[in-house]
């Protein structure tokens, strides 16, 4: 990954087409270029949400373990989109899943049993959480898409699942540190 961009703009993709790190012209809605920008737009999420838990961490350092946990994630991410750009690159592996399992794991234990269906919502940084989860699911369905056409390592797509658990649950505790209440799904008609 040695290379730098020097210069932004190259007028080559103005038709339409884009290149890949293998040389190939692909047109910018191809299902590989699409996982590439859902897996951009979660990274960006993703750092929306760190940003926010560094600006809350002075009032509420409990917070901080979030920003130790997801904050690799989002280096990972990048890994994951260069192996998508470069279908011969591999970086992540399965230590990346274990490690995202064992925080699943611990914060689980924290939280207790999930008894009703939640909401996205009770504060800003919750609501954050639940947009960085609904966009790993994005990013693995448009992953997935993929898959069906051009082989995927295994990892890339467990990577994305194990993330939006991880962001669940992340939601949760966010939650559980800021003293706030989960936001209880109601039905309209509940059940007789």
């Amino acid at each position: 990954m040695g290379n730098r961009l020097s210069k932004i703009y190259t007028r080559t993709g103005d038709a339409g087409e884009t290149s890949l790190a293998d040389g190939r012209r692909v047109p910018k809605d191809h299902p590989r270029v699409e996982a590439m920008g859902e897996v951009d737009s979660l990274n960006s999420q993703l750092g929306l949400l760190l940003a926010e838990l560094d600006e809350q961490q002075a009032c509420r350092p409990a917070l901080g373990e979030l920003i130790e946990v997801l904050g690799p994630c989002q280096h990972r991410l990048f890994d994951l989109g260069g192996e998508l750009a470069m279908p011969a690159y591999q970086a992540l592996d399965t230590h990346e899943i274990d490690r995202l399992e064992a925080a699943i794991d611990r914060w689980n234990a924290e939280l207790g049993p999930l008894q009703d269906f939640i909401l996205p919502g009770g504060s800003r940084l919750i609501a954050q959480a639940h947009v960085c989860r609904s966009q790993a699911r994005s990013a693995e369905r448009r992953c997935q898409q993929l898959q069906a056409i051009e082989a995927l390592r295994p990892e890339l797509l467990a990577y994305l699942n194990r993330l939006s658990d991880l962001l669940f649950v992340a939601a949760r505790l966010i939650a559980r540190r800021q003293g706030r209440g989960e936001v209880l799904w109601r039905a309209a008609n509940p059940p007789a």
